[in-house]
């Protein structure tokens, strides 16, 4: 089934993709959901902060003009805005209402935890749409989503359709010649405050920004490539800031590979459902549509 199909009155069918979410991996996911027709809305959640915050929709909650792989978005703060811009399919929405907000406005077709919170409780997401996709740790097919996507590095963009995602192991993806130690974390839960934007070059010591009172330096030089935004308040032990060593090879804004691969992946599961070939996803041989 096409995503443009008609319905019996005569009106294209879109079927709407609610993403738990505003973060680089939520956006990139977004941004190829719209380009194939379907209706995107992101809900905000607060943790963890957003720290790459130029390959992500997020800012657009804060009126900040936002283009992802040709795409924008629109914040909406009331459920009328949100089937508002949904009918206007003139970008993704944005907004800060969660789920229970959204759920009653109409029928979700999708809904997509995209949060990354790894070691956090993962709800059972089955029922609350026709289609539910859980991306990385914390997710198993057939017992809290319908099919989960791996998220780890070198297995990103794995689709699984019985079983679970990796659990996390803390030993991100190395970006040059740098691993974990590329993030700054918080020690403490505060009041984070920088006046730096991302993209601008750093060196070891600098400070990056404040925590409460207390300094927070780059670990080393290289590109400021993440960083949460100005005024956030944050818990203790999240990610504060990323860098880049790479130079003039740094990546901070658009979409990046582990965006692609695991936005590819979603949309490669969504095809077979959207065609009726979507093998079963249970021992009860419970089958995948996106109904209308």
């Amino acid at each position: 089934m096409s995503t443009s199909e008609k319905t019996g009155r005569g009106q294209p069918f879109h079927p709407i993709a609610l993403i738990l979410g505003t973060n680089e991996i939520a956006s990139a996911i977004a941004a190829y959901l719209h380009h194939r027709g379907y209706g995107v809305v992101l809900s905000h959640d607060p943790i963890p902060p957003v720290i790459r915050r130029k390959m992500a929709f997020h800012d657009a909650l804060f009126d900040e003009i936002i283009d992802i792989d040709g795409v924008g978005a629109v914040r909406a703060d009331s459920g009328l805005e949100v089937q508002a811009g949904l009918a206007r399919r003139n970008g993704v929405i944005i907004t800060e209402l969660g789920i229970l907000d959204l759920m009653i406005l109409r029928t979700l077709n999708i809904l997509i935890d995209a949060r990354m919170q790894k070691y956090q409780v993962t709800p059972d997401l089955r029922r609350l749409a026709h289609v539910t996709i859980g991306l990385g740790p914390g997710f198993t097919a057939e017992n809290n989503c319908d099919i989960a996507i791996e998220t780890r590095p070198g297995k990103a963009g794995r689709i699984i359709r019985s079983g679970a995602t990796d659990a996390p192991d803390g030993a991100p993806d190395l970006l040059g010649t740098r691993g974990a130690e590329r993030f700054v974390r918080s020690a403490f839960a505060g009041r984070w405050h920088s006046p730096l934007e991302i993209g601008t070059r750093i060196f070891k010591d600098f400070v990056v920004g404040h925590l409460g009172g207390d300094p927070i330096r780059a670990p080393f030089d290289g590109i400021l490539r993440g960083v949460v935004r100005d005024g956030t308040e944050v818990p203790a032990d999240v990610k504060l800031l990323e860098i880049d060593p790479r130079g003039r090879n740094a990546k901070f804004t658009g979409i990046d590979s582990r965006g692609h691969a695991i936005a590819k992946a979603v949309c490669n599961a969504l095809s077979h459902i959207e065609s009726g070939t979507e093998p079963p996803t249970s021992k009860r041989g419970r089958r995948l549509y996106l109904v209308r």
